[in-house]
């Protein structure tokens, strides 16, 4: 039953969070050109077997059949990637499934949830460079935008290979030189502190307000806060103060949520909060898990 609910758990917090009409972000009531609410869809559905595979991983894990080192992260997140484009032509969840494998892992190893981030660092901290290997084979496949070329560890030069096995580079290390870059790879280094902290706000949200409410102060709370590492990436670092700003604007009832969502659709996706998206549906993931249910528009325990 714990397997089936982390699954089930892990599906719905990414088909949920892009569901919901939020500031910048592709939902049911907005598309980009290059990528649509369809193509998440797709691509989030086609994880419950490799999502299945985690779990069984972390039950061995648990079980003392495999030790850290072994359970083969950037493998998984290999098989969860070739699945996803299986399915379909765009990257709509390579960020979901770098944070969720990891965290799926360790929770079916049996940590509790609010333990759950600090351990699924510890298994990136003790992987080894052949998971740096297969993880690079998944960002080749789903082609993320902004990645840079031409420098040491190249993801599209084959010889990094070579060269991350010779300087024992593992994922902990490339996500220490990545997390200036972006905010998934952070979460990695510091157990999940800002997926934690989104939960911690939806939870107390969900007190008083629908679903779609809470995700939705949740998000401009999150957006208010931090500097979304994809519109950084693609539009530079002062248009990413900017947004965040604005957004501290409508948190603060300065500027109507009507007028921030017209400046995020202003630039077609260069405004695309997509690393704090991937967060937030991390987040809702984890507060599934926990057990909530829908009546009505509303969460309540069950």
């Amino acid at each position: 039953m714990r397997t089936s609910n982390i699954v089930r758990a892990f599906i719905l917090g990414s088909l949920v969070e892009v569901a919901i009409p939020k500031p910048g972000n592709v939902s049911r009531l907005r598309d980009f050109p290059d990528l649509t609410f369809y193509h998440f869809l797709f691509a989030n559905t086609s994880l419950i077997g490799p999502y299945m595979e985690a779990t069984r991983r972390g039950e061995l894990l648990g079980e003392g059949v495999i030790d850290e080192s072994n359970v083969g992260l950037g493998q998984l997140i290999l098989i969860a990637i070739r699945e996803s484009k299986r399915w379909q032509d765009a990257n709509p969840n390579f960020g979901v499934v770098t944070l969720s494998v990891p965290l799926i892992v360790s929770l079916s190893s049996g940590r509790p949830i609010e333990r759950a981030g600090v351990y699924a660092s510890k298994l990136i901290e003790k992987s080894t460079p052949y998971d740096s290997i297969n993880f690079y084979k998944a960002i080749r496949i789903a082609n993320p935008k902004g990645i840079r070329r031409g420098v040491k560890y190249d993801v599209y030069d084959d010889s990094s290979f070579d060269e991350l096995v010779m300087d024992n580079v593992n994922l902990y290390r490339l996500a220490e030189v990545s997390c200036p870059r972006e905010m998934i790879f952070c979460e990695w280094l510091n157990g999940y502190l800002r997926v934690y902290e989104a939960l911690d706000m939806l939870e107390g949200f969900i007190e008083s307000e629908d679903l779609e409410n809470a995700v939705l102060k949740t998000f401009l709370n999150l957006l208010a806060r931090y500097k979304d590492t994809l519109i950084e990436r693609k539009a530079g670092t002062e248009e990413a103060e900017l947004v965040r700003r604005k957004a501290e604007f409508v948190v603060k009832g300065e500027l109507t949520l009507e007028e921030f969502s017209n400046f995020m659709a202003e630039k077609g996706d260069l405004r695309n909060p997509g690393s704090l998206a991937d967060i937030m549906a991390v987040a809702l993931s984890l507060l599934f898990f926990k057990g909530y249910k829908l009546e009505g528009s509303f969460l309540c325990k069950s």
